[in-house]
């Protein structure tokens, strides 16, 4: 198969890591395969291989330069190396993961208090803030990648009547914080700067430093989110 007819591109990304991309795009299918490739690689890495980090429609894979360089036979360089070693198993039929995805509910407390951005959302869009938070709420998102700090989850998508664009400048966002950008919708697991429309908050911990490992996070690429609306009191009483 010709580079051109390829459903994906490969490129480096720095002097110790390589990204297989499959396109720029939110696509549940492409998340899929994303994932099948990331556990088929977590189980039986690749040669040098340190470690994969997937994303929406794409996965890095890092690895140990020396150690990739004593292997290396001829003038190859490092990145055909690793290059073709991840095309080896992009030629292979990988099978679903099986690892299972979960559905989770995520109580979540919309009232002003908690969502400083969701009058202001409401107000752009035409639309009562009851009807926002109905909309946010009534259908289930997938966790399609983790990142930009410990077990932030980047879900979608959500219904285009309530997508809205970035603040133009971050703010103070209180863990726990749900928020909306562009299509997207996610938590932040800590307090930081961010962002995103911030629309409600949840009680639930997202991030736990001090958890057994692999269970730092609560939620996972390829879970599936359901947010439930609850008060005030239901909030503080969790």
């Amino acid at each position: 198969m010709s580079a051109a007819t390829k459903p994906y591109r490969i490129f480096s990304l720095g002097d110790a890591a390589i990204t297989v991309d499959f396109g720029n795009v939110i696509n549940e299918a492409i998340n899929q395969k994303v994932l099948n490739l990331f556990y088929q690689l977590r189980d039986n890495p690749l040669k040098g291989m340190t470690e994969a980090v997937p994303a929406y429609s794409s996965l890095t894979v890092y690895y140990n330069v020396f150690e990739v360089s004593k292997k290396i036979a001829g003038s190859k360089s490092v990145f055909d190396f690793m290059s073709a070693q991840l095309e080896e198993r992009l030629s292979l039929a990988l099978p679903d993961t099986n690892i299972p995805a979960k559905l989770i509910s995520i109580p979540v407390c919309y009232e002003r208090e908690f969502a400083p951005d969701i009058e202001h959302l409401a107000r752009e869009k035409n639309m009562a803030v009851e009807e926002l938070i109905h909309i946010h709420s009534s259908k289930p998102y997938r966790v399609y990648m983790l990142g930009f700090m410990p077990g932030f989850s980047y879900m979608g998508e959500v219904d285009e009547s309530i997508s809205f664009s970035r603040k133009p400048r971050p703010v103070t966002v209180m863990a726990g914080s749900v928020g909306i950008a562009g299509r997207q919708t996610g938590i932040y697991p800590l307090t930081s700067p961010g962002g995103w429309q911030i629309i409600g908050r949840t009680p639930l911990k997202l991030f736990d430093a001090d958890a057994p490992e692999n269970a730092f996070c609560l939620l996972h690429p390829g879970d599936t989110v359901q947010f439930t609306s609850i008060s005030k009191h239901e909030f503080e009483n969790y």
